[in-house]
């Protein structure tokens, strides 16, 4: 289901020869995700949201008008991730994708009506189907987070079969795998720039009120990376933060630990990576 936004115009202070990028961003009914999106639409880009249900739905088109839709779907299920996929791919094709759901660190053991543990199911997998499924655009960000430096791809028990469930460890596995993923596009996909970064440890529901980050600060970068207009922007195979180049976890640019990866989650979906 998309919900169409009345169309209001351009906020009154963006010219029109600034409108460039068509962006759609998962997970941005609340958090960082819909932090990005009011900055793009001030800038002047168009922009579809992503919303998990009708009420949230409702709740953002509510907050930000000037957003072009929003896509309704559940990413935890697969069913749902495709769902997603086609509805965005009805609306055209995007220049940028911002992979932006996720849950948190803080999870309880959760298993989806796939089977699957819904932390991996979310952070994980949904960013997979997404990438294979949507028609390919310009640009490709994906959320990860500073815990992942610390992780372990874990390859062999990714959906906690063999583990007591541990959800901070959970999180920052599903957050490597997405560095994974990044750097896998950049480099299976040469004519898309595909990039990683970490928002910070930001006072969000998901980071929770003690988070000692700025929250100023956390939106900034996936924006930089999506909006196209930055000739700095226009790198790919690398990890952000704060608008600057950082180190990543080894294991997230092993290129066997990539395709590892991508074969998991196509077998676990039905979904075929496109070459």
């Amino acid at each position: 289901m998309t919900l169409p936004v009345p169309d209001h115009g351009l906020p009154e202070q963006v010219p029109r020869r600034y409108i460039m990028s068509r962006i759609f961003i998962s997970g941005s009914s609340i958090g960082l995700g819909l932090m990005a999106a009011d900055l793009l639409i001030s800038q002047g880009h168009q922009v579809v949201l992503h919303a998990r249900n009708v009420g949230r739905a409702e709740d953002v088109r509510r907050e930000l008008p000037e957003a072009k839709a929003v896509v309704v779907g559940d990413a935890e299920t697969v069913a749902g991730a495709k769902d997603v996929a086609a509805e965005v791919n009805a609306l055209g094709r995007f220049d940028a994708v911002i992979h932006n759901a996720a849950v948190g660190y803080r999870e309880d053991h959760r298993v989806t009506s796939n089977g699957l543990p819904h932390v991996f199911a979310i952070n994980t997998l949904s960013a997979y189907i997404l990438t294979a499924l949507i028609e390919r655009p310009k640009r490709l960000v994906y959320l990860s987070s500073a815990m992942h430096h610390h992780a372990d791809a874990n390859l062999d028990d990714i959906l906690w079969k063999r583990r007591h469930w541990n959800g901070s460890q959970a999180y920052a596995e599903s957050k490597l795998h997405d560095a994974m993923l990044a750097f896998a596009i950049a480099r299976r996909w040469p004519d898309v720039l595909s990039n990683s970064l970490e928002p910070g440890w930001v006072p969000t529901k998901m980071g929770g009120p003690g988070a000692p980050d700025d929250m100023d600060q956390a939106h900034l970068t996936q924006a930089w990376l999506a909006a196209g207009d930055d000739p700095r922007a226009n790198i790919t195979g690398q990890y952000f933060y704060h608008l600057e180049h950082m180190r990543p976890n080894p294991q997230s640019q092993d290129p066997a630990l990539q395709d590892r990866l991508i074969a998991i989650c196509a077998e676990i979906s039905g979904v075929a990576l496109p070459a």
